[in-house]
């Protein structure tokens, strides 16, 4: 998007005022590629209705996917580009509008991240962003037998650390305050390409050079694989300030069974040893996972191992989500695929555990205060304020456009779903 903007394109605030309309897509579960193919067969639908031209396509991973089989999944659509070739976006999106080209499909393999990959718009709605993403690698490594990331995006590639640092430095000049690492297994950044030092790995060194940029007050990663989490990572929470207590670290499951059979490469006892650690180091931290419901092969007994560890463990938050199958993994073509109804049930069951399990957690920070970085308009409520403790809570409050940015000491005065509400008391900087 930032490319296109510099390009001299402008955003609109409605798809039907566009005359070029682009999906970002995934294809880590069918329900995302259904919902990607309805909304462009709507978009196209509403723009033949009202007779206007535009230039419609898919980015991302369903494009990587399924290449130029989508021109014929989704008549209308002229432009298919992968995710190794989103930085050429805007030549082709001129070559289309100026009629040079007439379709374009693009999902070739390139060995290396291009830099300008990580360009930023760094306003939203009227307002400076004091929060930024940046991408630290692509693609996974690891075979996860019901993952389709490894087809789709490749093997990991790393970015050079120099490269990133000077990302997040031109980003800090620009007033972000807060650096969210992103990859697939984050936390294996390097591996195997870059030497540990002093026992650091890679990760841990990059976590370090970030800690010393001026104007950098907090540093975040996801999502983590429960294999990157070695000692030297526990030890950073400890020592590194910046470093926010939260942890984005995926378990899919509780079944040593089921975890054999997705290929995840730990035990059920050793995800727990590393929560032991981080608690060990930061009480207070702010977990989140994923879970698969209705793998195949997965019995009664295998989902009760996956209830009890959520209850042991009590995450802050989980991300919970029925089996799909996606054409061409292994897990796709595994005997005893389970049911429908029966990945409904256990998936209803997961999800009103963990409301009560978060309820629970929340709830002990009535009263309390706590650390919040303002982000920006709440958007349920723009006239008031939203922004995130550093264990990674969702904070309302009251306050005005000045406080955008500032880090504050906020009183915790109600708590909701998943959302806190507080009372400014104190502006720290």
């Amino acid at each position: 998007m930032a490319e296109l903007i510099a390009r001299g394109y402008q955003l609109v605030d409605e798809p039907g005022e566009a005359n070029v309309v682009l999906l970002n897509t995934c294809s880590v579960r069918q329900s995302a590629e259904l919902k990607a193919i309805h909304k462009m067969e709507a978009l196209i639908g509403d723009a033949r209705a009202a007779r206007r031209q535009a230039i419609f396509g898919f980015l991302g991973c369903m494009a990587q996917y399924y290449g130029a089989k989508l021109f014929e999944m989704v008549p209308g659509i002229q432009l298919v580009v992968g995710t190794h070739r989103m930085h050429r976006i805007p030549d082709y999106v001129d070559g289309l509008l100026s009629g040079a080209m007439d379709k374009v499909v693009d999902v070739e393999f390139e060995e290396q991240i291009p830099k300008h990959f990580t360009k930023h718009i760094l306003e939203e709605g009227g307002h400076r962003r004091v929060t930024a993403y940046v991408n630290i690698m692509q693609g996974c490594s690891l075979q996860c037998t019901y993952c389709v990331v490894p087809t789709t995006r490749g093997q990991e590639r790393y970015r050079e650390m120099a490269d990133i640092l000077a990302e997040c430095r031109w980003l800090a000049d620009r007033g972000v305050r807060e650096i969210t690492l992103l990859g697939q297994a984050v936390n294996r950044y390097g591996h195997r390409a870059f030497p540990p030092v002093d026992g650091k790995s890679p990760f841990v060194q990059l976590l370090e050079a970030i800690h010393q940029i001026p104007g950098i007050e907090r540093i975040r990663f996801t999502a983590a694989h429960p294999s990157g989490y070695g000692d030297d990572l526990v030890e950073a929470y400890a020592r590194l300030p910046r470093l926010m207590e939260s942890a984005h670290i995926p378990v899919q499951s509780g079944s040593d069974r089921i975890l054999r059979l997705m290929r995840r490469g730990y035990t059920r006892s050793q995800f727990i040893r590393i929560v032991r650690k981080l608690r060990s180091v930061k009480p207070d931290i702010g977990l989140i996972t994923d879970l698969i419901v209705g793998f195949p092969g997965e019995t009664d007994a295998d989902f009760e191992d996956t209830v009890s560890l959520l209850k042991e463990v009590e995450f802050d938050q989980a991300f919970i989500f029925k089996f799909s199958p996606r054409p061409g993994t292994v897990a796709a073509s595994l005997p005893d695929q389970v049911p429908d109804e029966v990945k409904e049930e256990r998936h209803a069951k997961l999800l009103q555990l963990m409301n009560e399990i978060g309820q629970r957690r929340y709830s002990r920070l009535l009263g309390q205060q706590v650390e919040v970085l303002v982000e920006g308009p709440s958007w349920k409520n723009p006239e008031r304020l939203t922004g995130r403790t550093r264990c990674n809570k969702i904070v309302v409050l009251e306050g005005g456009e000045d406080l955008i940015g500032q880090l504050l000491l906020v009183r915790v005065k109600e708590v909701g779903t998943f959302t806190l509400y507080g009372e400014v008391e104190q502006v720290i900087g």
